[in-house]
């Protein structure tokens, strides 16, 4: 959020909380699909997802970020996202609990992260923005997907001899 123009974002809710994504970074919005769990990977990447022949590594954020876990139903949504990370862009999939609305996002009114005394803890918070009833936390996917094992662990799943040949 660092241009003076607005910035639409894709808002989605997880649990009472509501987060946003720069909505030129989403690739598809698609509904719960099961995805094919793969053997010692971290707690919050359930597997992946053959997405029209490109293998796709989904994510739940509500294990991300360590909340309670919920029941994957009619309303949870994967959505896809562009990720950039070691230089190059990847597609990820989120869970999330569902998608609200897209909004156009003025910077002027984008609060920076708190400071929660670990560096880590708002590293992917881009920052906050205040709406009547509730706050929006903007999200930095590059650094969220990005910040631990996740990227590395995918990788080796795509150099396995399966992958490479497909």
């Amino acid at each position: 959020m660092t241009t003076s123009s607005p910035t639409q974002v894709l808002t989605f809710v997880l649990g009472e909380e509501t987060y946003g994504v720069d909505i030129l970074r989403v690739q598809e919005i698609r509904g719960w699909t099961a995805v094919t769990k793969i053997p010692h990977a971290p707690p919050h990447v359930l597997g992946v997802l053959n997405l029209r022949g490109s293998i796709i590594p989904v994510v739940d954020l509500r294990m991300r970020f360590d909340l309670a876990t919920a029941n994957y139903d009619a309303v949870t949504v994967i959505v896809v996202l562009s990720v950039i990370c070691k230089g190059t862009r990847r597609n990820f999939g989120v869970v999330v609990d569902g998608v609200s609305d897209v909004m156009d996002v003025d910077a002027a009114q984008v609060k920076p992260a708190p400071d929660l005394g670990a560096p880590a803890a708002t590293d992917h918070v881009l920052g906050l923005l205040p709406m009547a009833q509730r706050m929006v936390v903007l999200l930095d996917i590059d650094k969220l997907i990005g910040i631990d094992a996740t990227i590395e662990q995918m990788d080796s799943i795509d150099a396995t001899p399966a992958a490479s040949a497909a």
